[in-house]
């Protein structure tokens, strides 16, 4: 293996955990490797392999906003109540080390849609729609990127 399929296999282990850990772009960190991989390729198979990682890359894209995005709409959960719970996690996250977000996180979106909402359990069960929603994009993303590094393995097996 070449140097820059080193550089592209940490990448991509690096947008693997950037998916479980949602911190860094992962699926476009993925999406990048690939990228840095074709150019580097010159090839036909480097450019079908490219041509095919962004088709997956937007389908993946359109999945998460039908599929999540949908059901939180549904459940009357809106994105600013997420992006509310994002803030909310990174002081957490620095107050408590390593579970500090995991923490956070799910507090913000109880306490956005407590003050919305009024009750407890309203609050709870939008709550829990909330990260179900959040859930099924990471597994959504997660399930696009081993498709993806599956195919860049298969190109790199097969036609280099």
């Amino acid at each position: 293996m070449s140097v820059v399929e080193w550089i592209v296999v940490a990448v991509m282990l690096v947008g693997l955990i950037g998916i479980v850990i949602p911190v860094l772009p992962g699926l476009l960190l993925i999406v990048g490797g690939v990228a840095l991989w074709a150019t580097e390729q010159q090839s036909p198979a480097g450019w079908w392999v490219l041509g095919l990682t962004v088709a997956l890359y937007a389908a993946c894209l359109v999945l998460e906003f039908l599929i999540p995005g949908k059901r939180m709409r549904k459940a009357g959960v809106k994105t600013s109540t997420l992006l509310i719970g994002v803030l909310v996690a990174i002081p957490c996250a620095i107050v408590i080390p390593v579970l500090g977000a995991f923490i956070g996180f799910p507090l913000g979106i109880f306490l956005v849609e407590l003050s919305r909402r009024g009750g407890r359990a309203q609050a709870w069960a939008a709550t829990k729609h909330a990260l179900k929603a959040v859930g099924l994009n990471i597994l959504i993303e997660f399930l696009t990127a081993v498709l993806i590094i599956g195919l860049w393995v298969a190109a790199l097996i097969f036609w280099t």
